[in-house]
């Protein structure tokens, strides 16, 4: 580098404003900070823009929220729909239970006459009828029909028997004959046994 270069490269003074010649270094210190501080407010700026960028990515909007209560909403309607149909099969098992056991007494009930038959004919001829008997009693027990004690001695009981004749004046009561048997069915009283009373 050579002494005519170095001349060049320097600054002439048409080159040098007055405004540069006016700066001091403690100007050009202020006019640094100044700047700085516009830096450092400029980033907290774009600190808190970014901050509220976030919070509305996820935060919800009106429609989120709508679309929340109307899922809340039909989800209770599902379960309070599914309570409701679960309460009205379990009404409805019960009312089929009830209507079949309805319709299984009422069969029975039309069969009573011909037991009634079938026993009159067994006490008139046991040896005949006998076997029949047994087999027949066996059947209606798997039926669920059993007979209502009436034996004469047993005590009267106007839940079980039907007194139809009542004989002396004593004040114990007691079965003196049966007439006709009485049933259960299911262990309820089908029919009550239609019995003499006796009262000693």
């Amino acid at each position: 580098m050579n002494e005519n270069q170095d001349l060049n490269d320097m600054p002439n003074s048409e080159d040098i404003s007055k405004e540069d010649l006016d700066t001091t270094p403690a100007d050009q210190t202020s006019n640094a900070e100044g700047m700085g501080e516009a830096v450092i407010a400029a980033a907290k700026v774009g600190a808190k823009l970014e901050k509220k960028k976030k919070a509305k990515l996820f935060s919800k909007s009106d429609k989120d929220t709508q679309q929340d209560a109307k899922l809340a909403e039909l989800t209770n309607d599902l379960q309070r729909t599914r309570a409701d149909f679960e309460n009205f099969r379990r009404q409805s098992d019960l009312q089929k239970e009830h209507y079949g056991n309805v319709v299984k007494m009422t069969t029975v009930k039309k069969v009573l006459p011909l037991l009634d038959d079938i026993e009159r004919a067994a006490l008139a001829q046991p040896e005949a009828m006998g076997p029949l008997m047994k087999n027949f009693e066996k059947t209606l027990k798997d039926l669920g029909l059993s007979k209502i004690s009436s034996v004469p001695g047993d005590p009267f009981n106007p839940d079980l028997h039907d007194a139809v004749m009542v004989e002396g004046d004593g004040d114990n009561e007691v079965i003196a004959e049966t007439l006709r048997t009485g049933y259960y069915y299911e262990g309820e009283v089908l029919r009550p046994a239609m019995v003499k009373v006796s009262k000693q």
